[in-house]
């Protein structure tokens, strides 16, 4: 079945949590108890199958999500992803359509980890009524020693574990438990589309990594916007600078552009890169000072970290994403 992204105007928090009150009664808005030190997520214990028409009405937050769970559900499964290309899930707030798309859902998919901080009191209340899963919970519950717990991001877990193909796709089977819990009856056909996108997946890993060797190692150095590519330099063996922190809720400071600066002059490093979800205005300043020290650097193109590309570009995809991230990398530093 067609995907579908729909994304809404933003509103302030407090006419969020509003709106939230109005279609949740009796639920205040609170942090999930499960919400710990190692960044758990609450999702539903709910374990009622699905009784309606299909296809079931899926409702996820980001398209990287969205993809993952259309490749396991296929025709059984109609998924909206509300965050569209570009936009920054650290900083995404939930209009009041995007509510009534949750309310409407007959089950929920989320990142989780604290990517989508600012939807986590909505996400709670919606976890007591219906269906509402982490698509990251199984790397938790399993205690994957992958993640990665930065000490500048105060305990939690970095939540872009998608930049490793490899521990994404261990999230499929994950989607398909939860798809196959919901609706039984077609545990099948999501176990068997799990394993079809597993070999792809894999696939996917391969050429990352074989391609990702064509640089010279001493030029494998990647710096972007901000630090979401910590799996993926932990993955292909990239070194991985952020001008700004795991959550573009941080503002680079002084220090942090200094520090990017020598390590570009020192190494002679030839490029730096864009996000698609993040404004650019740091990394153009980061390249001029760099100008002023005397080294040239350029702007190696744009990657998508926390969302895909726009429909009918080759990015539109995980995969199409995944491919173009190491080939704008290889292209610029190779």
């Amino acid at each position: 079945m067609r995907r579908r992204f729909a994304w809404g105007a933003c509103v302030s928090r407090i006419g969020v949590l509003a709106w939230c009150v109005a279609c949740l009664p009796g639920a205040g808005c609170q942090r999930s108890p499960a919400s710990g030190s190692h960044g758990h997520d609450t999702a539903s214990k709910n374990a009622s199958t699905f009784s309606g028409e299909y296809p079931i009405n899926v409702v996820c937050t980001t398209g990287i999500v969205a993809d993952l769970v259309q490749r396991v559900g296929g025709d059984h499964v109609d998924v909206t992803g509300l965050m569209g290309p570009g936009v920054d899930p650290h900083l995404y707030k939930a209009s009041p359509s995007d509510v009534r798309r949750f309310n409407g859902a007959d089950i929920i998919f989320y990142n989780g980890l604290h990517l989508e901080g600012r939807l986590t009191d909505l996400l709670v209340q919606l976890a007591r009524r219906k269906p509402t899963f982490a698509a990251t919970e199984g790397l938790v519950e399993r205690g994957d020693a992958r993640l990665r717990e930065p000490p500048e991001f105060e305990g939690f877990y970095d939540p872009h574990v998608w930049h490793d193909v490899s521990l994404w796709e261990t999230c499929l089977d994950d989607v398909a438990r939860r798809l196959e819990s919901f609706d039984p009856g077609h545990a099948e056909q999501y176990r068997q589309r799990a394993e079809e996108a597993r070999s792809e997946f894999r696939a996917l890993h391969e050429d990352c990594l074989r391609r990702l060797g064509e640089i010279p190692a001493e030029q494998r150095v990647l710096v972007t916007a901000h630090d979401a590519f910590g799996y993926f330099g932990k993955a292909y063996s990239v070194e991985v600078h952020g001008l700004q922190g795991i959550s573009t809720v941080d503002e680079p400071d002084v220090k942090a552009m200094e520090s990017l600066v020598d390590l570009l002059v020192d190494q002679e490093i030839k490029a730096v890169f864009v996000e698609s979800s993040v404004p650019p205005r740091g990394v153009e300043a980061l390249i001029e000072a760099c100008g002023a020290r005397g080294h040239s650097v350029k702007n190696g193109g744009q990657l998508y970290s926390d969302a895909l590309g726009r429909p009918g570009t080759p990015a539109e995809t995980y995969v199409g994403m995944m491919r173009h991230n190491v080939s704008t990398i290889v292209d610029a530093l190779r």
